[in-house]
């Protein structure tokens, strides 16, 4: 029996271990504390922000983030049909109305052709989502939002370090939202940030996060506000973690490359884009199989595991799902059905990787 090759796992050091240990003997355990402070400051920084504001997770950065540009139950925001459901659930939570659009098919990105098409009069915002670690066109995207007055908030959960021209994204837009969840590139556990250059918008943002309670007034209120904090242990792990990013990154790189190296032969299988103007950050390895149907991609999920290989199916498109309208993106269609996500977390070796495209090639 093969060991079991796992498609995501955090990678801990002594140095993660130290910084919580840190914290934990601080006392300074909850929502206060010496690293809040450091993440922000660092993340925003490396994002090209002057402001950085930790949440308890990415989906409530990309909530507060909304609530705090004014997002209504009136209004329209655009997503990418091809994200993971958290996009269209932070909308979801203001009461706004979802308009799903069709993706690139290179970057598997929204299209900015496709926003273009779906802007109306209610049409407030949009967000653009650096899918599997590929930015989005933000140039174009920037240039569609400034024609029609409209918000754009970058989705960069999964992200961390993906560049345009030689910037961050995060850094592009209004504001970016960040996921530090434990399968993402550097992780607080749990955990998000939200980095604008909006210092407003942050200082809205801010209050919002705590509660909405007043600067002066201790426990008065005059507005509904959340608890979306992140907590000093989560901070402490994610500074480790951003003291860490380029090892992280540069590994993240060297894992595809080997699945580029081993699958070069294979015409009918397609790897992660990368796009002239941008700098893929490889959050996860895709394949996409000429010619698979949805069908066809479980079963060699299935076979996959089978070997001790775990893998996953990319997200189903956000229109299909009952709870959102239905709309025609047949790209978007065409390539969640023969998507497949492979191992590429930061401890795997050549040989795991050796392993698990020799069974792809017996298997396909």
């Amino acid at each position: 029996m093969n060991k079991f090759i796992p498609i995501s796992e955090p990678s801990i050091t002594q140095k993660e271990i130290e910084y919580v240990t840190d914290a934990i003997t601080s006392g300074w355990v909850s929502s206060l504390g010496k690293y809040i402070d450091e993440f922000e400051e660092k993340f925003s920084t490396y994002c090209g922000c002057k402001y950085g504001l930790a949440t308890s997770n990415g989906t409530t950065a990309l909530h507060l983030a909304l609530v705090s540009l004014g997002i209504t139950s009136e209004d329209e925001v655009i997503i990418p049909d091809l994200t993971f459901v958290a996009t269209a659930s932070a909308v979801k939570y203001i009461g706004a109305k979802v308009i799903t659009v069709d993706i690139d098919e290179e970057t598997l990105c929204i299209s900015p052709e496709a926003i273009k098409k779906a802007i109306t009069p209610n049409t407030k915002a949009i967000i653009p989502v650096h899918l599997y670690g590929h930015p989005a066109n933000m140039l174009e995207i920037n240039r569609i939002a400034k024609e029609h007055n409209l918000f754009v908030v970058e989705d960069a959960a999964e992200a961390h370090g993906a560049e345009i021209n030689g910037k961050k994204v995060g850094g592009l837009s209004n504001s970016g939202i960040f996921s530090f969840y434990g399968n993402k590139i550097m992780t607080s556990g749990e955990g998000g940030m939200i980095t604008t250059n909006d210092e407003k918008l942050y200082n809205k943002m801010k209050l919002l996060r705590d509660h909405a309670m007043s600067k002066d007034k201790r426990y008065w209120h005059t507005e509904v506000g959340f608890n979306y904090r992140m907590t000093n242990l989560q901070a402490a792990l994610g500074v480790a973690q951003f003291d860490r990013i380029e090892e992280l990154l540069n590994k993240k790189r060297e894992i595809f490359e080997w699945y580029q190296e081993g699958l070069k032969e294979m015409s009918n299988i397609k790897l992660n884009y990368q796009a002239s103007w941008a700098k893929n950050v490889y959050w996860m390895v895709c394949i996409s199989i000429d010619n698979y149907s949805e069908k066809q991609r479980d079963e060699l999920i299935i076979k996959l595991k089978e070997k001790s290989i775990d893998s996953r199916p990319f997200f189903y498109p956000v229109s299909d799902m009952p709870i959102y309208d239905s709309c025609d993106t047949p790209i978007t269609h065409k390539v969640y059905q023969k998507g497949i996500n492979l191992p590429s977390y930061f401890d795997i070796q050549k040989n795991d990787v050796e392993y698990i495209i020799n069974i792809i090639k017996k298997k396909i």
